[in-house]
């Protein structure tokens, strides 16, 4: 069974090796500032939404949009999941 949340996910990979759900913590903490530094600089999805490849050996990515000057992460999602699961998130 996959992870339905980035929180789902640092317990999985914590199951199986502390260090390794560390890891994923701090990739993803590296692509949010990333992010931050040039939001626009990421891949367009749609209208409203962006991607970013978390590619430090994980398989995931994050989608976020920007309202005003606010990011907004809709998900932190594997790469096997039905894809657009996210879009009628708020």
């Amino acid at each position: 069974m996959q992870p339905r949340s980035m929180n789902e996910a640092l317990c999985w990979y914590a199951e199986r090796s502390v260090s390794t759900a560390d890891a994923f913590d701090e990739a993803v903490k590296q692509a949010l500032s990333e992010i931050e530094q040039a939001p626009h600089r990421c891949v367009a999805v749609d209208d409203r939404h962006r991607m970013k490849l978390l590619v430090k050996k994980f398989p995931y990515h994050i989608i976020y949009r920007i309202d005003l000057d606010t990011l907004i992460v809709v998900a932190v999602a594997h790469h096997r999941r039905k894809p657009r699961y996210w879009r009628d998130r708020q």
